[in-house]
């Protein structure tokens, strides 16, 4: 509810504040005194763009401020700390215009963007003047009249959980089906690569060893001729190594009692010996390990060609790496098998989440069909008693070829004007002042069904007299019984049945300038305004006697 509002330096407005109480709260004024100047603040409140052309004194700033008490306004409670604002009882939102153009708005003395001022007002104040019905005409508006009427809330809710279930469900079904198109343009050659390696089936280390091999068998000649030669010196020769050493260990024990000294020399004879006898044994035994096979130098050859061709083509230098590439196309090719399941699985869970999102769309679409006749009847009967007696209103649903995230329904808003049996979307049938007035028929009857913010009405009574006039002040009277409203109106049948009533006027100031002010209206002086407003300036004893009626009706 919005508790006071206070603009400086505005326009021709120098300094005014509006304190409007919960009820109907009535603005009147001649044309042109500034009421639509006030209306043109409050829309900076509510986030609109600034223009410093609104500066009266370029000397200083212009501030426009609304104090609002937001205590049971869950939603609003909410969204502010969502935007990470501090919440409280009450809520002062501000509007700062330097002469430089520099605009800037506060939430409870903190700097906000204008994107998120807008989304916080939007659920304080409704502002619905006579040539803005871009509510109206919204897809989502209309739907929401009706949800709210048939009590649509937690089926709304189940369907929209489903929905985006479904379109979880349906993104990872494409993202793997994406994935599984591009792995399928690659997969042939992946099992080509890995036939290949299969087919050749390394071990570890396998081509190092098979190169290892293959050298020695290009050298086993030399490698036998040295190994003999080698033997040869040590045990065959004319005089044999080993039989030397062995002579000179047997000489030196012979002097051993006459010079003791000659028994360490002897004795590390001895173990060269050993030693020599040993290497000779070793020699034979590796020259008899020496294949000399030419059919197994082919084999290797071509192994350990085939291993090098291999090595070069996957870029790695081992068979070890080898076998990992291996490894991982193997992987690879088991994951798009993998992946053939998951898709089985995942569009399983896509039909399954379907039928379920389906079946709910369709309760939800059947409580729609339900109970649209029924508003269309109540909003044409409001029409004509507002002075649309030819109207009749109509909400057209039609299926949707498939979900969005509002139900499977097309919904429409519909007028024929006249009574012809032609109907239009009311944008298109309705005038800006009709579409005020089916506004101002919608809003009464959700009144009572959903929290509504303060409702400014900007002459929703204009075109209009008489009975209409009547009908439209007890339509913005009812719904002031839930909501706080305030209305600009001509019409003295509105404006009798203001609980506060605002005079809006010119006057010069002390400085001769024209400035506007706003003064509430004590019983006597707001008879006189609807008296003026019934017979002129200078209203006659029966406009008085009127303005009286109305008040005391």
């Amino acid at each position: 509810m919005l508790l006071k509002l206070s603009i400086n330096n505005y326009a021709i407005i120098d300094q005014l504040s509006i304190l409007p109480d919960a009820g109907l709260n009535i603005v009147t004024g001649e044309t042109g005194a500034g009421k639509s100047i006030i209306l043109g603040a409050l829309s900076l409140i509510l986030g609109e763009r600034a223009d410093t052309s609104v500066l009266i004194n370029k000397e200083k700033k212009s501030v426009i401020e609304a104090q609002f008490d937001v205590t049971n306004n869950d939603l609003f409670n909410a969204a502010l700390k969502d935007a990470e604002l501090d919440e409280d009882k009450y809520c002062i939102i501000r509007r700062e215009i330097s002469a430089s153009g520099k605009s800037r708005a506060f939430v409870n003395d903190t700097p906000v963007t204008l994107s998120v001022l807008n989304s916080l007002t939007s659920l304080l104040v409704d502002l619905h003047q006579q040539f803005d019905n871009r509510a109206l005409e919204d897809d989502n508006f209309q739907l929401e009249v009706v949800d709210v009427l048939a009590q649509n809330t937690v089926l709304k809710n189940d369907y929209k959980l489903l929905f985006r279930k479904h379109q979880q469900v349906q993104q990872e079904l494409d993202g793997k089906k994406y994935q599984q198109a591009q792995w399928q343009k690659e997969a042939d050659y992946k099992q080509f690569l890995l036939d290949e390696l299969e087919q050749i089936n390394f071990k570890e280390g396998e081509i190092e060893h098979a190169t290892l091999q293959l050298k020695q068998l290009n050298a086993s000649e030399r490698i036998v001729t040295i190994l003999q030669s080698s033997r040869f010196v040590l045990e065959e020769s004319e005089l044999p190594i080993n039989n030397e050493i062995k002579k000179i260990a047997q000489q030196l024990q012979s002097i051993v009692d006459v010079m003791p000294d000659t028994d360490a020399l002897q004795q590390r004879l001895l173990s060269v010996y050993a030693e020599t006898k040993d290497i000779a044994s070793e020699l034979e035994r590796l020259e008899s390990t020496v294949n000399i096979d030419p059919q197994q130098l082919i084999l290797l050859e071509e192994k350990v060609d085939t291993g090098n061709r291999l090595l070069k083509k996957h870029g790695v230098n081992s068979t070890d790496e080898l076998l990992a590439i291996q490894q991982q196309l193997n992987n690879e090719l088991q994951a798009t098998l993998n992946l053939h399941e998951e898709i089985r699985l995942l569009e399983q869970a896509q039909e399954e989440c379907f039928i379920q999102l389906n079946k709910k769309g369709q309760e939800l679409s059947a409580s729609r069909q339900q109970i649209a006749p029924e508003i269309s009847k109540q909003i044409t009967l409001l029409l004509a008693s507002v002075g649309m007696p030819n109207a009749v209103f109509e909400i057209q649903i039609t299926q949707l070829p498939k979900a969005i995230i509002s139900g499977l329904d097309k919904l429409e808003f519909m007028l024929d004007a006249n009574k012809s049996g032609n109907f239009q979307p009311i944008q298109k049938a309705a005038s800006g002042g009709e579409m005020s007035r089916i506004a101002l028929c919608i809003k009464s009857i959700i009144a009572r069904t959903v929290h509504l913010p303060t409702l400014i009405f900007d002459e929703v009574d204009t075109g209009i007299s008489g009975e209409a006039a009547r009908k439209v002040a007890a339509l913005l009277s009812e719904l002031a019984q839930y909501h706080q409203v305030i209305c600009i109106t001509h019409q003295p049948q509105v404006a009798a049945k203001g609980t506060k009533h605002f005079y809006v006027f010119k006057e010069q100031n002390d400085e001769g300038k024209i400035t506007t002010q706003v003064k509430v209206l004590e019983p006597n002086e707001k008879i006189l305004a609807i008296a003026r407003m019934i017979g002129g300036e200078n209203p006659s004893d029966a406009a008085v006697g009127n303005a009286k009626e109305l008040i005391a009706s």
